[in-house]
């Protein structure tokens, strides 16, 4: 992809479970792409490192990051914070990087406002079914039928805001999900042409929340 003087914001929100992460880390392969690493007061999960996954800090570190006013965006997810300080990423953007956040609507709503000088693109991911993402909440090491539950019960809540994003994919096959984004992202820097057939996802969303 050309480099533009500035680089590109891409946001990448999905309900628990459909698959962002696992997105984001793949288009951050790609040449002058780099992921956002939130701070986070939850645990680290198996194999997750801090530095590398996220942050891992105490609440009262992160309060006093938001008191002194350093999260570009910032949450409460399931009980634990999450945020985006803001100084790397800009430094980032200027230098002509293209930035991937991997955070939740409300994040996302907050970047929107901000109005910020760069190119934003902004991406949904949604399961292909209710079913499936049960199944994959409970092979994420999540065996406690209470997440598992409060997870599906917030999906309901979540699903709402694909209205707010540019682009809503579903995840049914990754590679495939994974194309579609990376074809949209190189259509909207290049101003080209994109495949999107709007009418489709709302039918799907239709079919997740009836």
């Amino acid at each position: 992809m050309p480099l533009n003087k500035h680089g590109v914001m891409i946001i990448l929100s999905s309900p628990s479970g459909a698959g962002k992460t696992t997105l984001v880390k793949m288009l951050s392969k790609i040449d002058n792409f780099d992921i956002s690493i939130s701070h986070t007061t939850r645990l680290p999960r198996p194999n997750e490192n801090s530095g590398k996954d996220y942050f891992f800090v105490d609440v009262n570190e992160f309060q006093r990051l938001i008191k002194n006013q350093e999260f570009l965006e910032y949450a409460k997810v399931f009980n634990n914070f999450y945020g985006t300080t803001r100084t790397p990423v800009i430094e980032k953007l200027d230098k002509g990087k293209n930035v991937l956040f991997d955070i939740d609507w409300q994040g996302a709503d907050q970047i929107k406002n901000k109005k910020l000088d760069y190119k934003l693109i902004t991406f949904f991911i949604l399961p292909p079914s209710k079913e499936v993402l049960y199944d994959r909440l409970q092979n994420r090491d999540m065996k406690d039928k209470i997440i598992v539950a409060e997870r599906m019960n917030q999906f309901e809540r979540d699903v709402l805001h694909w209205i707010n994003y540019d682009y809503v994919i579903i995840n049914d096959q990754l590679d495939l999900c994974f194309e579609k984004i990376n074809n949209l992202i190189k259509a909207e820097m290049n101003n080209g042409s994109k495949d999107y057939d709007l009418e489709f996802i709302r039918n799907h969303i239709n079919k997740l929340t009836n």
